[in-house]
C-alpha cells in the first residue's frame, strides 16, 4: 500500500476510533453520493442531478449513518459482544426480521416523497407494488452481508463494512425506483 493511503487510512481508523458516530455518519453519506451518481450515470442521466445527490447524501449523513451505529452497539451489547456461530445467525436473523423491512420502507419513502416529490398517494402505490419484491430481494443478499460482518468485521468496522455494500445496494434500488418511473412515464 503506498505511504500516502497507508497514511490516509491510519488518519481515518484514528478519526473513527475518537469520533465514532460522526466518522460513520459521514462514510455513509460520501458513500451515498458515490452510489446514486453511478446510479445516475447507469441510468442514463446526462447532467447530474446535484438535489437529487445532496437528498441522498442527507440520508447517508443523517440516518443510515446514525442509525447502523446504534444498530450495532445495540446488537453486540443485546448478545454480550459474542461472535460464535449461533449468536452470528441470532444475531442476522433479528437484523432482518427488524431493521432490513424498516431500512428499505423508509428508504422508499424518503426517495418517493422528498427525492422524487411524488405525491403520497403515488409514493404508496409504488410500496404496495414494490416494496414486497425489493424486500424479498434483501433478504436474499442481506443475510450473507450480515454474516460476514458479524462473524469476521470488528464492531467498529461493521457499519463501513455496511456501508460499503450499502453503497451497491443503493445503486439497486436507485435503478429499481428509476425503472418504475420510467414504465410509469
Amino acid at each position: 500500500m503506498g505511504s500516502v493511503a497507508k497514511k490516509g487510512l491510519q488518519q481515518y481508523l484514528l478519526y473513527l476510533q475518537k469520533h465514532p458516530l460522526p466518522t460513520k455518519a459521514i462514510t455513509a453519506g460520501v458513500l451515498s453520493a458515490i452510489s446514486d451518481i453511478v446510479a445516475q450515470k447507469i441510468t442514463g442521466i446526462q447532467k447530474l442531478q446535484v438535489r437529487r445527490l445532496l437528498l441522498k447524501v442527507l440520508f447517508g449523513v443523517a440516518y443510515l449513518g446514525p442509525f447502523g451505529h446504534f444498530l450495532h452497539l445495540l446488537l453486540d451489547k443485546l448478545f454480550k459482544g459474542k461472535r460464535d456461530k449461533s449468536t452470528v445467525a441470532k444475531k442476522v436473523l433479528l437484523e432482518q426480521v427488524t431493521s432490513s423491512p424498516w431500512n428499505n420502507l423508509l428508504f422508499m419513502i424518503y426517495y418517493g416523497l422528498v427525492v422524487e416529490r411524488r405525491p403520497w398517494i403515488q409514493v404508496k402505490s409504488n410500496i404496495k407494488r414494490e416494496y414486497p419484491k425489493v424486500q424479498y430481494t434483501a433478504w436474499a443478499f442481506w443475510p450473507v452481508v450480515g454474516w460476514v460482518n458479524h462473524l469476521y468485521v470488528p464492531l467498529q468496522l461493521r457499519v463501513i463494512f455496511a456501508s460499503v455494500v450499502a453503497c451497491f445496494w443503493g445503486i439497486f434500488l436507485n435503478l429499481r425506483a428509476r425503472s418504475m418511473a420510467l414504465k410509469k412515464a
